[in-house]
């Protein structure tokens, strides 16, 4: 997986799986998804966003808590934004070639994982129970989607995300996913570079709150 609409498109596809969203809307420019969060109405997403375009969805946009997630950098979309837009941190549309991994668990930690509702979730702890690291993947055909990766701050750089993201990947190659897709961090995008994922496009990550100071 090469192009960037397609990636979006399969993020997109896994992502409402993986947060339980309404179903996207095609729209002529991408996709508006409900999201229905207090900070997180809805969203839009544009595979290719130029700026009449952008420009467009700022003026019609009146809730707080619309976001936009625009596939291209931050310094592109930033003069055509208008008052009350706010900068999320950046992210970057990745993708991988699935295939088997069997990672050892670091010792001194657990690994437990679940799947409800085509969601797989990890879940690693120390001895004492307490929280180190997760993630999601939301296997789709033949592609999934890897969301919500995180480790705690003072478990990171112990192979913990490598950890989380390889029985992520496993899971979903042996559920008949080929390729993965994920939108990750800045720092997150050296870790998924590091295990072999590929960067297609960076995505800048906006939000409305006029009343936010």
């Amino acid at each position: 997986m090469e192009r960037v609409a397609e990636g979006v498109e399969a993020w997109i596809k896994g992502w409402i799986v993986s947060r339980g969203t309404s179903d996207p809307i095609a729209e002529p420019w991408g996709f508006t998804i409900d999201v229905g969060q207090a900070k997180h109405v809805a969203r839009h997403v544009v595979p290719a966003p130029d700026e009449p375009t952008v420009r467009k969805l700022v003026a019609a946009t009146t809730a707080p808590g619309t976001w936009l997630k625009l596939f291209a950098d931050d310094a592109t979309v930033r003069p055509w934004l208008g008052p009350g837009w706010r900068f999320d941190q950046p992210g970057f549309l990745m993708t991988v070639d699935l295939s088997p991994a069997r990672p050892q668990v670091p010792a001194g930690y657990t690994l437990t994982s679940w799947t409800r509702g085509g969601v797989t979730r990890v879940l690693v702890r120390t001895p004492e129970g307490h929280f180190a690291a997760r993630g999601q993947i939301a296997p789709t055909g033949t592609t999934a989607v890897a969301d919500q990766i995180e480790t705690a701050p003072a478990h990171q750089r112990k192979g913990l995300g490598s950890l989380v993201m390889r029985t992520l990947q496993n899971t979903a190659y042996e559920a008949g996913a080929t390729t993965g897709v994920l939108v990750g961090t800045p720092e997150g995008e050296a870790l998924y570079t590091a295990l072999g994922w590929r960067t297609l496009s960076p995505m800048a990550s906006l939000y409305f709150a006029p009343d936010e100071r």
